[in-house]
């Protein structure tokens, strides 16, 4: 999810890459379905595995408990997001989960001066809230 929405929010301003140190064979299909909502499709992604390569070639590493599975190399800028796991659980678990992700997505572009981009999809829901302007 954070994946899709520096994609979406950072327009191109910066390379992403997703990968993780145990992912499964499949990205969560409730995830999925609640990036949908927000206008992001993630069918075509596929969960890849956290390489050394990749935590060097990157700028800011962002990881969600992986702890000492992690690979660490110093003068990376490292920031871990504890955040619930949607694995398991249902679509009305999972929408708080993801909209955390946005607002740390918009979070983490502002501080490397990119400004995030309004998301043009707004899905009104049974709660009254919306996937819309992640700064809202």
């Amino acid at each position: 999810m954070a994946a899709g929405f520096l994609r979406e929010l950072g327009a191109g301003a910066v390379e992403v890459r997703s990968a993780g140190s145990m992912p499964g064979d499949r990205i969560n299909p409730v995830a999925v379905e609640a990036m949908r909502e927000v206008g992001i499709d993630l069918t075509g992604q596929q969960p890849k595995v956290l390489t050394t390569d990749a935590v060097q070639a990157s700028d800011v590493v962002i990881t969600m408990g992986c702890g000492d599975a992690c690979p660490y190399y110093p003068g990376k800028r490292y920031e871990d997001w504890v955040l619930d796991d949607p694995a398991g659980q249902g679509i009305e678990a999972v929408r708080p989960i993801r909209d955390a992700i946005r607002d740390r997505v918009a979070a983490l572009l502002t501080s490397l001066g990119v400004e995030p981009t309004a998301m043009t999809t707004s899905v009104d829901r049974a709660d009254g809230s919306f996937g819309g302007d992640p700064r809202r």
